[in-house]
């Protein structure tokens, strides 16, 4: 147990340090000026330099420290979004980009690394970009300020780009105050956290596992919950699917309420 307490922690550690890094990459692209972008199925599903950089840099550097990652213990996995929020990127709302990096064991998330490029990017051009989230499970989430909603206030943050009647239905049946609809998993995750948003709503097939893998850790880490529309907690041992075909569901706190207004039309629609 102890040897597993403490690759993980080097894993982390490593993690951390590349995120960083990738974060000065996914700078580096927009400063240059070609973001190299090109569709991967169609004009909302798009990839750039920076995907395409960032996701050689992570992989190639944890491939270095862990040559043998997936068979660490019983089973330790990596899932990574090297850019969360590419369309985003591509249309300069640079605060919903992240980069992820979650660690699973035996199908449970138990470590993330989300870090944020241009965090702190409107405060001016003398302000210091970027910023690096990261938690265990256990242990606990860092590099931010945990908030909380107002009491009785109900905010969904939900999909910018891939919004449907399943999506619309499902945020509607939440009775919201009011609607964020931005970018990235991993930003919505980061409203939760921040006091921003009080659930995350998606209630559609689109996200995959390395969207939600390390968000998910964060949250948890905090007291929230994130699982399908249905309830189902999300697995990402290797063997599992990439899609989240039945959606997202997350909460800071009062998972329950929302989860009781998901309506009975979207959970028949959605198949875990």
């Amino acid at each position: 147990m102890a040897s597993s307490h403490t690759v993980l922690m080097r894993l982390v550690a490593s993690a951390y340090s590349i995120a960083q890094k990738a974060g000065v990459i996914v700078r580096r692209v927009i400063a240059e000026g070609d973001l190299g972008i090109v569709e991967k199925t169609c004009a909302t599903d798009l990839q750039t330099k920076a995907d395409r950089l960032v996701q050689m840099s992570i992989c190639s550097s944890l491939a270095r420290k862990f040559p043998k990652l997936t068979i660490i213990g019983e089973e330790l996995v990596v899932w990574v979004d090297p850019l969360d929020g590419t369309k985003e990127y591509t249309e300069g709302l640079l605060d919903n980009v992240t980069v992820l990096i979650g660690i699973a064991y035996e199908g449970k998330a138990i470590a993330g690394i989300i870090n944020q490029p241009y965090y702190n990017y409107q405060a001016g051009p003398d302000a210091v970009l970027g910023r690096t989230i990261w938690g265990i499970l256990g242990l606990g989430a860092f590099g931010f300020q945990l908030k909380e909603v107002p009491a009785g206030k109900h905010i969904i943050t939900t999909t910018r780009s891939h919004s449907n009647k399943l999506v619309t239905d499902c945020v509607t049946a939440m009775n919201p105050d009011d609607v964020l609809r931005v970018g990235g998993a991993g930003n919505k995750i980061i409203q939760l956290i921040e006091g921003k948003a009080s659930a995350y709503v998606f209630a559609s097939p689109g996200c995959k596992k390395w969207d939600t893998c390390a968000p998910e850790v964060i949250l948890h880490a905090v007291g929230g919950k994130l699982t399908d529309i249905h309830g189902n907690a999300l697995q990402y041992n290797k063997e599992v699917k990439h899609m989240n075909s039945a959606g997202v569901l997350a909460t800071l706190r009062n998972y329950d309420y929302y989860a009781s207004r998901v309506p009975e039309s979207v959970k028949k629609a959605l198949v875990p």
